[in-house]
């Protein structure tokens, strides 16, 4: 266990604010200092200041306009709120765009985009590079040494890429540094197929809808290149606050599944990383329980990015958003139960996309801390109010870390590939929702789980779950073998070790590099349509002592065995008979092979036997109602316990020991939770 310090000395507190955006209000200084009234008694202590707002600070080339931003950042630091300080790269002004064409984002199809919108802007333009870092150096001189300013906030939500002349030339130097000569890359790509062979590098283009689409070696290093191209705009940005600020941490807000960019190289890049949480609750197609489980696999793919460093919670919304499909209101308690939620996995912050309404423009019904009518008498205003109090109880968790023994492999290249990849099914491939499904059994156990890529280091876990790990990257099957080697268990399914690092498929059979590990060998991959289902039943016998029969869809792998024992069988088709889970002891460890999508009844039946098995760490000894999951953080001494709630049911606990409620203070042997509620403990 360790705690982490995320401020260089400058925080002691958990943080607990918002997006604030006065340049929208610089007509109304009414509003300013009513502003500032309200989020006092918000308990607030944090404001994120600056994104969106080159046109406010450079309303014309080279003339600059800081005296606005000087007085709100002394005022919010008069009145003990923090600043994050944002660079404003996000969305251009219109002169930029008019007066240098080039930085106008090129799209696949080719056409070039208009002024408007945000991150329409091309990664690769040295006028826009020039720009930003001029301003960037501007903002760091002079705000770098103002005490309230804790933290940069680097752009916003970094995403999309550029087709443009000057993104094709730097791609083709990328390939050049990759591959050295055509040969090679030709090779890697198997470009030979549909006499795709380039013969001139000035002939490579990135994927076009009107050209290139089929050649996925050349799909997964354009996706490659786009991050890499981004990461190397990051850091044209950060220079100057590097330079000047070396003491001020510097951070770049994440989004929700987001797969235009591979974060874990992102990750290297940040000091703290920081995400955006918006989930859909209450929905038509899924009970909140689910979609509690899906948030907590991102909190902890987030946490996991900086090796289990705690993050920020930098968006999320005390209302509803103004642009999912259907944005139901919060029902009562799911405000406190949810932001808590990320304090669990983690976060040292609740933040808000944003403070207060913006009378126009796209986000005008985005949920926010301050509605349009001014004033704090909301139900929203008080759950925001409610929740600062309780964080201010919360302090002492500050900087505590997640341990875990648990790891799901969740690996951004090899979504790409997968997604990518013509066949098995063009839908349903659903690798993000398989991975889900399979951290949600630890989720209901109150068990800590890691999310991590398959670059990671392995050792520190007791069991590695690796859904569909279609694509092995290099070095990736000798590691996993030597962690069951030592002793540690792994779990693998259909599809998977099926290509290499370029998209290309392993010879000698599937699963590639994984033969040996797992003990089988895959000769065919039947795929169901959506009406279709097989079953798989466990044998009389096996050394899980599992018994039942659970439904199969989509994806029915048909496997020989090479050394593995099979645990369970499939019941019907022309391979009844036939193994659909494999266990391989592998020198010291098991490797376990599931060979069909199966039920979530089968997924839970499953990895609870090896939690038993492993006799794997649970938050709480003691089994938890449907719905209800615990998480916790730890300081090394002190350990700090979430009981969470997420259904719409009071549910109530023997906890089996005293504990004490550091948001009532109460001491506690049993708890009531109602619904969506939440407590966090402490033994007494």
């Amino acid at each position: 266990m360790q705690k982490y310090d995320l401020f260089n000395g400058k925080v002691d507190s958990l943080l607990h604010g918002a997006d604030y955006n006065p340049d929208q209000w610089l007509h109304r200084p009414d509003i300013l200092k009513k502003d500032i009234e309200l989020m006092k008694k918000a308990n607030t202590n944090v404001m994120s200041v600056g994104i969106f707002s080159w046109a406010a600070l450079e309303p014309e080339e080279g003339k600059y306009n800081f005296e606005w931003l000087d007085q709100v950042i002394d005022k919010l630091y008069e009145n003990g709120i923090n600043v994050i300080l944002a660079t404003p790269s996000g969305a251009r002004p219109d002169w930029l765009a008019a007066k240098y064409p080039e930085v106008l984002r090129v799209n696949a199809d080719r056409s070039k985009n208009l002024f408007g919108e945000r991150h329409n802007h091309c990664y690769t333009s040295p006028v826009y590079r020039e720009k930003i870092a001029e301003l960037n150096k501007k903002l760091a001189e002079r705000y770098g040494k103002h005490p309230g300013v804790i933290m940069w906030h680097v752009s916003n939500e970094y995403g999309g890429e550029c087709h443009c002349d000057l993104c094709q030339a730097d791609f083709r130097s990328w390939l050049k540094a990759k591959y050295g000569d055509l040969e090679s890359l030709n090779q890697a790509w198997w470009s030979n197929f549909w006499s795709h062979t380039y013969t001139d590098w000035e002939n490579i283009e990135s994927p076009a809808p009107q050209g290139m689409q089929s050649n996925h070696g050349l799909a997964l290093d354009w996706k490659r290149f786009v991050t890499e191209q981004t990461i190397d705009f990051y850091k044209n940005e950060i220079e100057s606050l590097r330079e000047i600020t070396p003491e001020i941490p510097i951070t770049t807000n994440l989004m929700y599944r987001y797969d235009g960019l591979d974060y874990n190289k992102f990750a290297e890049e940040v000091d703290v990383i920081s995400w955006d949480s918006y989930p859909s609750w209450h929905s038509d197609h899924e009970s909140d329980s689910n979609r509690a489980a899906d948030v907590a696999f991102m909190h902890d793919y987030f946490r996991s990015l900086k090796n289990g460093k705690s993050f920020l919670l930098m968006e999320s919304t005390p209302s509803k958003t103004n642009w999912q499909p259907v944005a139901k209101l919060k029902r009562p308690g799911i405000h406190k139960l949810s932001s808590l939620q990320a304090v669990a996995h983690g976060s040292d912050s609740v933040q808000y996309f944003q403070w207060r309404k913006s009378r126009g423009g796209f986000e005008k019904f985005h949920g926010a801390v301050v509605d349009h009518v001014g004033h704090s008498k909301t139900r929203v205003f008080r759950d925001v109010q409610d929740l600062g109090a309780v964080l201010k109880k919360l302090d002492q968790i500050r900087g505590t870390s997640v341990e875990a023994e648990v790891a799901v492999i969740f690996d951004t290249e090899n979504r790409w590939a997968i997604n990518e990849a013509s066949g098995p099914r063009q839908d349903k491939k659903n690798y993000v929702e398989t991975c889900v499904k399979h951290y949600q059994p630890f989720w209901k156990k109150g068990i800590s789980v890691d999310v991590i890529d398959q670059t990671k280091d392995f050792s520190k876990y007791k069991l590695i779950v690796a859904p569909m790990l279609y694509m092995l990257k290099e070095g990736t099957a000798d590691r996993l073998k030597e962690f069951v080697k030592n002793g540690g268990r792994v779990v693998s399914t259909y599809w998977s070790g099926i290509v290499n690092e370029t998209d290309l498929c392993f010879e000698g059979g599937f699963p590639g590099q994984l033969k040996e590990l797992f003990g089988i060998w895959s000769e065919e991959l039947d795929v169901l349509y959506d009406g279709d289902s097989n079953e798989v039943q466990f044998k009389k016998e096996n050394q899980l002592n599992l018994e039942g029969k659970y439904q199969a869809e989509i994806f029915c792998d048909l496997i020989h065995p090479q050394g593995a024992e099979i645990l369970a069988e499939y019941k019907s088709d022309f391979y009844a008979g036939r193994a659909a889970l494999t266990v391989n002891n592998y020198s010291r460890g098991k490797a376990y092979y599931v060979a069909s999508r199966n039920e979530e009844e089968f997924v839970d039946e499953f990895y609870y036997k090896l939690i038993d098995d492993l006799e794997l760490n649970r938050v709480l000894d003691i089994e938890l109602p449907s719905g209800v999951t615990a998480q916790k953080r730890s300081d090394g001494q002190k350990e700090y316990i979430f009981l969470m709630n997420f259904s719409d049911q009071k549910q109530k606990l023997d906890l089996k020991n005293n504990y004490q409620s550091l948001i009532s203070g109460q001491k506690l042997s049993e708890i009531g939770l109602a619904a969506y509620g939440v407590d966090v403990l402490i033994k007494a």
